[in-house]
């Protein structure tokens, strides 16, 4: 059993350097990556974006809540 396992481990290591290869020489592809990862970028960027914002409004909300307590 363990013969196959080997061949097995054989064909994917094959398969996996054939289709990278394909890829990594594929200009569609290639154009699909950087757009992706422009738009993962872009994303986080404006997440980090609306995390700041947020942040600044819960201070100031804070900041409003003291005023409010009793001595």
């Amino acid at each position: 059993m363990a013969g196959g396992n080997f061949l097995g481990r054989v064909i994917s290591y094959v398969v996996n350097e054939v289709v990278v290869e394909g890829l990594a020489n594929n200009r569609a592809f290639q154009r699909f990556a950087v757009r992706t990862s422009k738009a993962i970028e872009d994303v986080s960027t404006k997440a980090a974006q609306a995390r700041e914002r947020l942040v600044a409004q819960l201070k100031d909300a804070t900041k409003d809540d003291d005023s409010f307590r009793r001595p």
